[in-house]
């Protein structure tokens, strides 16, 4: 499960848990490798200072997303730190959600198609929105200027070359029952195809 920011993946990942699915959110996993006591964490105030420390005791995030938003070193070097513990313990929650009595596993990755993990998560859902829509919404959850949404908007691959990857979509544009009904339509599908393969 995919989409560009913003554009309501959790709310679809929501309906499809709600249907039975297990859920795996790589937004979740990423900040759980790399809080407070764990090797991620004292990874990043290794390499970057003890300045990211916030005053709860974990990462300032604000800061950290501040200083590799603009300098693709500082931004290589905590890839290195994050990616590879974010796919060990993806793997490990997948596993482990595989051998629940949940139907299918949803994985919910923004980064999925440009990480190229497309084919490892086949059907892909791609979670679509319009542009305006997409600005309105990050402007109003982060609190940003409609310039500061659009920078965030294009460091992500455009959504149309994700859509060209998608097996389903799952527009979100409209009222929630109208996406609910969408995603119980994939869900559907996902059991008849994975009934037809058994």
């Amino acid at each position: 499960l995919t989409g560009g920011i913003a554009s309501g993946k959790s709310t679809v990942a929501e309906f499809f848990r709600q249907l039975g699915a297990a859920v795996v959110d790589a937004d979740v996993v990423a900040r759980d490798i790399v809080a407070p006591g764990t090797e991620g964490f004292m990874a990043v105030v290794d390499t970057f200072g003890r300045e990211m420390i916030a005053a709860d005791g974990g990462l300032d995030r604000a800061k950290l997303g501040a200083l590799v938003f603009g300098d693709t070193e500082a931004r290589k070097k905590l890839n290195a730190i994050t990616h590879p513990r974010i796919a060990a313990e993806s793997r490990r929650r997948v596993t482990e959600a595989l051998a629940s009595d949940a139907p299918y596993v949803v994985y919910e990755a923004a980064l999925l198609v440009e990480n190229g993990m497309t084919e490892a998560f086949r059907p892909l859902v791609v979670v679509a929105v319009s542009p305006e829509q997409q600005i309105a919404r990050l402007m109003a959850r982060d609190g940003s200027t409609a310039e500061e949404a659009q920078s965030r908007i294009d460091s992500q691959l455009p959504l149309e070359e994700k859509l060209a990857l998608a097996d389903h979509v799952v527009r979100n544009d409209g009222a929630l029952p109208e996406t609910e009904l969408r995603v119980r339509e994939i869900h559907e599908a996902i059991l008849a195809s994975s009934e037809a393969t058994t």
